[in-house]
C-alpha cells in the first residue's frame, strides 16, 4: 500500500502549496483576512484552492477503496492523473478561467474511474 501512500501524501502536498499560494496571495494582492474578495487574481488563487479542497474530498477515500477492491498499483496509477491535472488546473484557472477544462477533466476522470471502480470492486466481493 505503499503507492497509495505516496499518491495521497503528493496530492496533501499539492494541496498545501495551493493554501500557501492563497496567503501569500493576501499579502501581495491586498487581500486582508478574513475577506474572501479582492483582486481577481487572488480570487482566481482562493477558488483553485477551495475547488481542490473540494476534490480531494471524493479523491482521497476512492483512492484508497480503489486499492482495497484492484491493485494498490492501479489506483496509484489512475490517482497520479488527478496529482498531474490539479496543477494544470491551477495554472490555467489563474490565467483564465476559460482555460481550466483540460485540467479540470483530468482530475474529474481519475475521480470517476476511482469511484466507478471502487463501487464496482465492492459490488463484485458480495457475489
Amino acid at each position: 500500500m505503499e503507492l497509495p501512500a505516496i499518491v495521497t501524501l503528493i496530492a496533501l502536498l499539492e494541496y498545501m502549496a495551493f493554501t500557501l499560494n492563497v496567503g501569500l496571495g493576501r499579502e501581495k494582492y491586498g487581500v486582508a483576512a478574513p475577506a474572501i474578495s479582492g483582486d481577481p487574481v487572488w480570487e482566481r488563487t482562493y477558488r483553485v484552492q477551495q475547488n481542490t479542497m473540494e476534490q480531494l474530498l471524493v479523491f482521497l477515500p476512492a483512492l484508497w477503496i480503489f486499492a482495497h477492491f484492484w491493485s494498490p498499483t492501479s489506483a496509484a496509477a489512475v490517482g497520479a492523473l488527478f496529482l498531474i491535472g490539479r496543477p494544470i488546473y491551477a495554472a490555467s484557472y489563474i490565467k483564465d478561467p476559460k482555460s481550466r477544462s483540460a485540467g479540470f477533466l483530468i482530475g474529474f476522470a481519475s475521480n470517476a474511474i476511482l469511484v466507478i471502480g471502487s463501487l464496482i470492486g465492492a459490488i463484485r466481493s458480495l457475489l
